[in-house]
């Protein structure tokens, strides 16, 4: 048998640059280990279409390389209007830069040398993805895939301060002082919940923010789902609650170490689907999707159960 077909989709720009920089350097790690088919990325919606393309024409194994948003937009390519396109095409991460909340629940190294090794074993899991049904800012709805964490609340807020703020500042700095900005400047918002479409299974709730979530971690490293796992069918629903500065101050070892749940302005519960929206028709609750801000509540997530392989590492124990 021959080498697998393998597709790599990398976005030059990703890091300031940094990864165009150092793509030669990088291609060439990864040929060291298996031939692969090249693919960079000119614009927003490139790494979605060209993943599409290759799922559709038989690609065995679709990497994404860089971070969360990289792997976000690659993933959907394996869906046509949130529908999953029968295929065998497996996707593998190769992480590079700061980011990286997906490949913690996975535990593919950061090390992209070590990450190409595992990328070269080909071992597969096959896991679970989520469909986003949302509000477009403009009116009308949306459809977004997502294999980690889509959220809504003080998160989505800070991600549309920080995807405001790269105009101006790095990476790293951008998100501190979004952080900072939003923590100071959201007010707590009350939303109502539906669990799996049963009209009595509602929660109205006051919240900072509330994590639908397939991965454990989000926001650089917090482990806000730590009973998450990928392939259960189910989503880990976490919702910080009637949090102030004070509470998320005091608490953020827990939230960072996943030891929060049992704090009482903390709820965890498992559900397929989720139907989000705020208690006031005219109240704005931004939505957050690997970094992205795709629109507002009310929102629908729905857990699709074995949705895609995933190239893992061969002991990898979740």
């Amino acid at each position: 048998m021959g080498s697998p077909r393998v597709v790599v989709i990398a976005n030059p720009k990703s890091q300031g640059g940094a990864l165009g920089r150092r793509w030669p350097e990088l291609a060439d790690l990864i040929r060291r280990e298996l031939p692969f088919e090249e693919a960079l990325t000119t614009g927003p919606g490139d790494a979605t279409r060209i993943a599409h393309d290759a799922v559709r024409s038989g690609a065995e194994i679709i990497v994404a390389v860089g971070g969360d948003g990289t792997v976000n937009e690659v993933m959907n390519g394996w869906f046509d209007d949130g529908a999953a396109i029968p295929t065998r095409a497996a996707l593998a991460v190769l992480p590079f830069g700061t980011g990286g909340d997906f490949v913690r629940s996975i535990d593919i190294p950061k090390d992209f040398a070590k990450a190409v090794a595992v990328l070269a074993k080909g071992s597969r899991k096959r896991i679970d993805a989520g469909r986003l049904d949302f509000t477009l800012r403009t009116g009308g709805t949306g459809v977004r895939m997502f294999l980690n964490i889509a959220s809504f609340g003080m998160s989505g807020m800070t991600d549309r301060l920080v995807n405001e703020s790269k105009k101006r500042l790095g990476g790293r700095l951008a998100f501190f002082t979004a952080s900072a900005r939003a923590m100071w400047g959201y007010d707590n918002q009350r939303v109502r919940l539906t669990f799996d479409e049963r009209a009595a299974d509602t929660a109205d709730l006051t919240i900072n923010t509330v994590a639908i979530a397939n991965g454990r971690y989000f926001g650089g490293g917090m482990q806000i789902a730590p009973e998450a796992e990928l392939d259960d069918g189910l989503f880990d629903v976490v919702a910080l609650g009637d949090m102030g500065i004070r509470d998320l101050v005091f608490h953020s070892r827990r939230l960072y170490s996943g030891t929060h749940l049992t704090l009482p302005k903390v709820s965890h519960r498992r559900a397929a689907v989720v139907r989000a929206e705020p208690a006031q028709p005219d109240q704005i609750v931004e939505l957050d999707v690997d970094g992205e801000t795709p629109g507002l509540l009310p929102a629908t997530f729905r857990n699709l159960p074995r949705a895609l392989d995933l190239i893992v590492p061969v002991a990898h124990p979740r």
